[in-house]
């Protein structure tokens, strides 16, 4: 299975890279690939390389502005000419999609899959893996915008929220296995 995971490129606290190592390893260990955003930087590096040492493939999807912290050793890098080309391609090449920790551009990738499931765009399974707590608020707001009918369509068809790596990567496979 193809697996786009939206993260940060930081450099983060262990209680934020060790359950991204874990998913990682889990990931790589299970033969799928990881469709990332290339960078060899930060949380994104951790995941990268967690997923090669256990035998997983990378396919990286940078951005020309970013094209210099790419990762060389990449089984795949294409270099989109902007963030929206970016994020396209890396939803086409993927079967579901993981959102780990991560500022801004990590929460824009985050609604945009959202977005395209609530309007009926896509039906890949989406898991939002809550390291830390670190979503505790998203999750909350999400849970209201259901309460006060900001959604069309139950949260729970949306997102799947897991607080451990193992359960992320568990309902991903059964989801995938049976659509």
């Amino acid at each position: 299975m193809n697996i786009c995971v939206f993260l940060s490129a930081a450099d983060l606290a262990d209680r934020y890279t060790r359950p991204a190592r874990e998913f990682a390893e889990l990931l790589g260990k299970g033969g799928h690939t990881l469709v990332w955003g290339g960078s060899e930087s930060g949380l994104m590096k951790v995941v990268a390389d967690g997923v090669q040492e256990t035998g997983g493939r990378l396919v990286g999807v940078s951005v020309e502005f970013l094209a210099a912290t790419a990762r060389a050793s990449a089984d795949e890098m294409v270099i989109a000419q902007d963030l929206a080309e970016r994020k396209r391609l890396l939803l086409e090449k993927a079967d579901a999609v993981v959102i780990m920790v991560g500022g801004t551009g990590t929460l824009d990738e985050a609604t945009e899959i959202l977005e395209l499931k609530k309007h009926g765009k896509t039906t890949k399974p989406v898991v939002l893996l809550n390291s830390a707590g670190f979503y505790d608020g998203l999750k909350e707001q999400f849970r209201r915008m259901e309460d006060e009918g900001f959604l069309p369509v139950p949260l729970a068809e949306l997102v799947f929220f897991a607080e451990e790596p193992v359960g992320a990567l568990a309902y991903l496979e059964e989801s995938v296995g049976t659509r």
